[in-house]
C-alpha cells in the first residue's frame, strides 16, 4: 500500500514541472472529484454541502467543501506550496559562445543546491501567453524530452573543486541549449512549435528548467522514494488526497496551495498575499454570514501549514538538534522555534497531537540546533493576513532543495491519514482555554 501510494505521488510530480503545471493537476483531481470552479472576478454562487475551488495567477489554488450544518461553524485549512527551486529562462534567452555553442541565460529561483543540477538532462517547462483576437491566453507548455544540460567544468581545469567552490550563477549555471546550427529565437520558435501558434502571437513567458531524471523507490527494503520536488509537493498532494477524503458537517474544510514560497511569498499569490483571506470573507458573505458570524468563526478555526522538514542526515548527524531530530518513515513532524518562524505552540501541537492518535499516525518533534539559523515557511506569513490556531508540520527528507530530493515510502501515508482525520474533525473554542475537537 505504501509503494502504490508513492508511485501516485511520483506519478503527480513527473506530471508537474512548473508550479502552474501542479496547479492545473490539482484542478483536474478537483474536477473529476465533483468540485466546482469559481473565478475571482465573478459572484460566487455557493451553497451548503458544496464542492469549490479558485485559482490565482494559475499557480495558487484553494479549494473548499461546505458542510450542511453551518450554525457554528469553523475552517479547517491546510496549506503547502506549488513551487520549487529552479532556474528561470530570461526574456533574451539564447546566449552565442564563439559561432559553437548555444546557451540560455537564466537565473536561479529560490535557494537550490547548485551542485545537483551539473551533468543531467534537463528540459523547460511554464506557462506562455497568446495573443488571440483581443485575448491573451495563458497556455502551458513542456518540452517532454531532453532539451538543455549544465556542463560541469572537467577536475582538470578546475583542481580545487573537490576543497569547496562558490557557483556563479551567471557563469557556471548557464545550461548548453544547442551547437552551432543554434541562431537567437530558435528557443521561442520550439516553444510556438510545441503549443501551435505562430511565434508573433507569443506575448509573454515564464519559463523554467527541470530535472527529468526518472523518480525512484529504493533501498534495501524499498523503503526511500528519491524525485525532483519532493517539497513540496509531497505535501501538497498528501494533503489534497487527505482533503478529498474528509467531511465535517460542521466545518468549512480548505485546501490552499501557494506559489512563491520559495522566494518569499510576497506576491499576489503567495501565502503573504490577501488570497486567504479574500476566499474566506467571500465564502462567508456568500452564505449570508455576517461580520461577527466570520470572527467567532475564526476563533474555532485551525491551519496545518505543512512543508516537508530536514530528517537526520546519516553522514552529518550533528547537522541536526541531538534529541528534537527526525527520521524518514517515522511519521510526522512537528516544527518548532522559539522565535516564530513556525506557528507551532503548546496549544496547536496537543491538537495535532490529538489528530495524530485518532489517525493512528507516529508524530515526531523538530527544532533546528540553537546554534543554527533554520528556513522558514508559509504559516507565519499566512498568519498576517489570517489568524487562526496553527501548527507548522512536514515530511522528513534528505537533501532539501537538492535538484533530486530523497524522502521515505512510509511517511506519504501517514500525511493522508492524519489529513483525512483532520478534515473529518470540527474544532471549537469553547473558553479561553478550551478547544473542543469532535467529528
Amino acid at each position: 500500500m505504501d509503494k502504490q501510494i508513492s508511485q501516485e505521488l511520483v506519478t503527480f510530480i513527473k506530471q508537474s514541472p512548473t508550479a502552474f503545471h501542479a496547479v492545473a493537476n490539482m484542478q483536474n483531481i478537483l474536477i473529476e472529484h465533483g468540485y466546482e470552479e469559481l473565478l475571482e472576478g465573478q459572484t460566487w454562487q455557493i451553497k451548503k454541502g458544496g464542492h469549490y475551488f479558485v485559482t490565482r495567477n494559475n499557480s495558487s489554488i484553494i479549494a473548499f467543501n461546505l458542510g450542511e450544518n453551518l450554525d457554528n461553524y469553523s475552517f479547517n485549512v491546510a496549506a503547502s506550496h506549488s513551487d520549487s527551486p529552479t532556474f528561470k529562462v530570461k526574456e533574451n534567452a539564447e546566449i552565442e559562445i564563439k559561432g559553437k555553442y548555444t546557451q540560455l541565460n537564466t537565473e536561479g529561483y529560490g535557494g537550490m543546491l547548485c551542485a545537483t543540477w551539473f551533468d543531467r538532462p534537463l528540459s523547460i517547462a511554464g506557462r506562455v501567453l497568446v495573443q488571440e483576437g483581443d485575448n491573451y491566453v495563458t497556455k502551458l507548455v513542456n518540452i517532454d524530452r531532453d532539451l538543455v544540460m549544465i556542463p560541469n567544468v572537467a577536475i582538470h581545469m578546475n583542481r580545487t573543486v573537490n576543497d569547496g567552490y562558490a557557483y556563479n550563477k551567471q557563469v557556471d549555471m548557464l545550461p548548453l541549449f544547442g551547437g552551432s546550427e543554434t541562431k537567437p529565437g530558435d528557443l521561442k520558435k520550439l516553444i510556438a512549435d510545441e503549443l501551435g501558434v505562430d511565434v508573433e502571437t507569443i506575448y509573454g513567458t515564464d519559463l523554467y528548467l527541470y530535472n527529468r531524471m526518472e523518480p525512484s523507490i529504493w533501498g534495501a527494503n524499498e523503503e526511500f522514494i528519491s524525485c525532483p520536488q519532493l517539497d513540496d509537493l509531497q505535501c501538497a498532494y498528501t494533503s489534497l488526497q487527505g482533503f478529498l477524503k474528509g467531511a465535517n458537517k460542521q466545518s468549512i474544510n480548505v485546501f490552499a496551495c501557494f506559489d512563491n514560497e520559495e522566494v518569499g511569498s510576497g506576491t499576489k499569490q503567495g501565502a503573504g498575499s490577501t488570497f486567504l483571506y479574500d476566499a474566506m470573507r467571500r465564502i462567508n458573505n456568500a452564505l449570508g454570514k455576517g461580520e461577527e458570524e466570520y470572527y467567532r468563526a475564526l476563533a474555532s478555526s485551525f491551519m496545518l501549514s505543512a512543508d516537508n522538514a530536514h530528517a537526520v542526515h546519516p553522514n552529518h548527524p550533528a547537522k541536526t538538534d541531538v534529541n528534537n531530530c527526525v527520521y524518514m518513515n517515522e511519521g510526522i513532524v512537528v516544527k518548532s522555534h522559539a522565535g516564530q518562524k513556525y506557528t507551532s505552540d503548546a496549544v496547536s501541537i496537543a491538537v495535532f497531537k490529538g489528530l495524530c492518535k485518532k489517525a493512528g499516525v507516529p508524530v515526531q518533534f523538530f527544532s533546528n540546533r540553537s546554534d543554527t539559523a533554520g528556513g522558514s515557511t508559509l504559516g507565519n506569513i499566512a498568519m498576517a493576513q489570517v489568524s487562526m490556531n496553527s501548527v507548522d508540520i512536514g515530511l522528513p527528507q534528505l537533501a532539501m532543495h537538492s535538484s533530486y530530493e530523497t524522502a521515505g515510502v512510509k511517511d506519504t501515508a501517514y500525511m493522508i491519514k492524519v489529513m483525512e482525520e483532520f478534515f473529518n474533525s470540527h474544532i471549537e473554542e469553547m473558553s479561553g482555554h478550551i478547544l473542543k475537537v469532535t467529528k
